[in-house]
């Protein structure tokens, strides 16, 4: 594990996340700034967005932007869902929007171009990490300042993945010996695997109010200021 001073961790500065909360997704959510989610992944469509700006075919694509779009796919094959044209009575895609980029024309024509190669929904090169099929809220707070931030988390991040967004909160934040009841955190450990467990469900069958039971994370500062 490379070292920042005193702290041991990853590389921040080409750290990539692997999980994103559909809030973050929604965030995404214009042309020049435009994510999706399907099938339980996160794809990145700016660069097909820039590619076709103008085109009509780009548009049921934009009113879907920051959303995500798991109806349009058959989960089996990954391809959108197909149906029985009812004109030539062929098997065709199914697009209630509307035919988008990539999608053949119900006809056969001669000015569909169709030289793209591998249409933008198959491969990876869009994507950006997965989806959190579930997420839960933690607190982190400062013992040095007393700040304290709720922060919502894939229910699969590593606690390195969840310093990595409290970053913007603290640029020194891997400084830090992050604790949970007392016992230093493992940081390629997740939350459960901390034993810091999600009491949601419990919280919800007791008619309790969980938002005033969210676990806390503890930060003790090393005297070591690292920024990432």
């Amino acid at each position: 594990m490379p070292r920042r001073g005193l702290v041991a961790g990853p590389d921040f500065q080409y750290f990539q996340r692997r999980y994103f909360t559909p809030v973050e997704v929604a965030q995404h959510n214009q042309p020049e700034d435009l994510w999706v989610s399907y099938l339980g992944y996160v794809y990145d469509l700016t660069p097909l967005a820039q590619e076709y700006q103008g085109d009509l075919l780009l548009k049921p694509i934009l009113e879907v932007a920051g959303q995500d779009i798991s109806h349009w796919f058959d989960p089996k094959t990954r391809d959108i869902r197909k149906h029985i044209d009812p004109l030539t009575g062929s098997q065709r895609y199914r697009t209630p929007r509307g035919r988008f980029l990539h999608i053949p024309p119900q006809l056969p024509r001669s000015d569909w171009a169709n030289d793209f190669g591998k249409p933008w929904w198959q491969g990876s090169r869009y994507e950006v990490g997965r989806l959190s099929a579930k997420t839960r809220n933690i607190r982190i707070i400062n013992t040095l300042t007393s700040q304290e931030h709720t922060l919502e988390v894939g229910d699969l991040e590593s606690m390195w993945e969840i310093l990595h967004r409290y970053l913007p909160y603290n640029a020194h934040a891997a400084s830090y010996t992050w604790k949970y009841e007392g016992k230093n955190l493992n940081m390629e450990h997740t939350l459960e695997e901390n034993g810091i467990r999600d009491e949601e469900e419990e919280f919800d069958y007791l008619t309790m109010d969980g938002a005033l039971h969210t676990p806390a994370i503890l930060l003790y500062f090393n005297d070591d200021l690292t920024e990432l």
